[in-house]
């Protein structure tokens, strides 16, 4: 084995070392703030009520994850896959989420005020109850996403797909809100 061989398979496994995998663990009431669990695997991991506060979950796997009243403020969550989460009441005031796959995820009663949510996949997520205020959903698709009673107060919705949202009992100033006509 030549020396670049064995320089490629070092640096190959420090990545493999690196990668986190906490698929399905139990971290309720965790304390993570500003841990970074870039990339790492959190399929169906128990997060409720733990604190991730500022970390950075960039391209994070948390399909099925369970994050209900987590804290979840200022975290960096881009490109994060939280298909079919369970983010009911978290606080994810200014996280972002830019690029984010929020499809089929429960979402009610959440926090997301001046998050970014832009180009999000936010397909038939659940944002009934939630707070939007300012929220930045540039270019998102919100297809059959459920808004009833979300107060998206002065939220950017310039370019998102609405088709089939609901949006019953919403809170929306069209004087505050930011839309291009068309969408």
């Amino acid at each position: 084995m030549n020396n670049t061989t064995k320089a490629l398979n070092k640096e190959q496994d420090k990545e493999a070392e690196s990668e986190v995998n906490l698929s399905g663990a139990d971290l309720a009431g965790a304390n993570l703030r500003g841990a970074d669990l870039r990339g790492a695997d959190l399929r169906g991991a128990d997060l409720r009520g733990a604190n991730l506060n500022g970390g950075i979950l960039a391209g994070a796997d948390l399909y099925e994850a369970d994050l209900r009243e987590a804290d979840l403020a200022g975290a960096n969550l881009i490109g994060a896959n939280l298909c079919s989460a369970y983010l009911v009441e978290a606080n994810l005031t200014g996280a972002d989420l830019r690029g984010a796959n929020l499809s089929w995820a429960k979402v009610t009663g959440a926090n997301l005020s001046q998050a970014s949510l832009i180009e999000a996949y936010l397909v038939e997520a659940n944002f009934a109850g939630a707070d939007l205020t300012g929220a930045n959903l540039y270019g998102a698709n919100l297809f059959g996403g459920n808004l009833v009673g979300a107060n998206l107060t002065g939220a950017d919705l310039r370019g998102v797909n609405l088709e089939g949202a609901v949006f019953i009992s919403a809170a929306i100033r069209i004087s505050d809100a930011k839309v291009t006509p068309g969408d």
